[in-house]
């Protein structure tokens, strides 16, 4: 891989792999809607070009496509919009790849999975997702595996990290760094998986440096799971952070969602709170060796003091 293209490189997980990229040697075209935001975020970096389009657009993706041997799909869109856009950006990418005669790699999440009872959830576990978003999720899988594009779906649980604002576990950091009353959603003595966004590139991208790891499902999970309770701890440790934190129910986030679109859309995913799917990382294990995971404390330490440094962080109040 000598040039790729990171579509949603404005994102956390879009960020990381730009940054994971580069530090490999390889040109990397960061491509967001903002311009303002990939300025901020890359006119720094060598081998990095800023790329403002839409990845809805055909014209746009194909003009910042040129030359790249890999198209990381790193974008997502708001719950709401779901429906109406993933599908339409995956079928657009999948052309532009063609046409650049490009590999794709997919950020996956676990919707797809569904619910499952197997502790460890392997790679060949069936999908039978029960929600909307997880049948979208499992449809994009599917239009991508039936493209004939060489593709590999790297699966990762809910993620935190520099830059990572659209996760759960970033709504509890807001408040923390404001010194507002947090808010956790989901049961507190639930182990659940949080994966570092740098920890998940750095995987992802020995995947995509390896020709035989492509036309599969991959997993990355985040190693140990961790309750609400363990994380906050830690959290209070690096911060000094006193007030209570108060536990955000299913039942909230449905009251919640009469005003919000959002939360009104989130309000199916909190099985996930209750149930967590747990990843099994035995095959990625094998094919790239140990993964390598950043700890919570220094993880957690680092997301903050680039949140701290955002001028832009506002406490949510729910």
């Amino acid at each position: 891989m000598k040039k790729a293209l990171v579509v949603g490189a404005s994102g956390g997980m879009g960020y990381a792999l730009v940054c994971e990229l580069v530090s490999k040697d390889i040109e990397v075209i960061a491509f967001a809607r903002g311009k303002e935001k990939l300025a901020s975020l890359f006119q720094h970096k060598e081998n990095v070009t800023i790329f403002a389009g839409d990845a809805l657009n055909k014209q746009d993706l194909l003009e910042a496509a040129q030359g790249v041997d890999i198209i990381f799909h790193a974008a997502s869109f708001p719950y709401q919009e779901w429906e109406h856009k993933h599908l339409k950006c995956l079928n657009i990418m999948i052309e532009v790849a063609k046409m650049q005669q490009a590999k794709i790699a997919l950020v996956d999440n676990i919707y797809a999975y569904g619910r499952q009872t197997t502790h460890l959830v392997k790679e060949e576990a069936v999908k039978e997702p029960h929600t909307k978003k997880g049948k979208i999720r499992l449809a994009m899988e599917n239009r991508l595996k039936d493209s004939g594009v060489p593709s590999l779906i790297v699966h990762m649980p809910d993620l935190y990290g520099p830059n990572a604002e659209n996760t759960i576990l970033y709504e509890t950091l807001k408040s923390v760094v404001n010194n507002k009353k947090a808010n956790f959603v989901g049961d507190m003595e639930k182990a659940r998986e949080f994966l570092y966004t740098f920890d998940g590139a750095k995987a992802m991208v020995e995947l995509a440096l390896r020709p035989d790891a492509y036309n599969q499902n991959w997993n990355v999970p985040g190693v140990p799971s961790i309750t609400g309770q363990e994380l906050m701890l830690i959290i209070r440790e690096i911060t000094g952070y006193k007030k209570d934190v108060r536990t955000v129910s299913k039942g909230m986030i449905r009251l919640i969602g009469t005003f919000s679109p959002f939360m009104k859309e989130m309000v199916e995913m909190m099985y996930l709170t209750e149930v967590p799917v747990l990843l099994s990382g035995e095959k990625c294990k094998n094919e790239i060796g140990a993964l390598s995971y950043t700890s919570y404390k220094e993880g957690l330490q680092e997301t903050i003091v680039w949140m701290k440094k955002d001028k832009k962080v506002q406490s949510v109040t729910y």
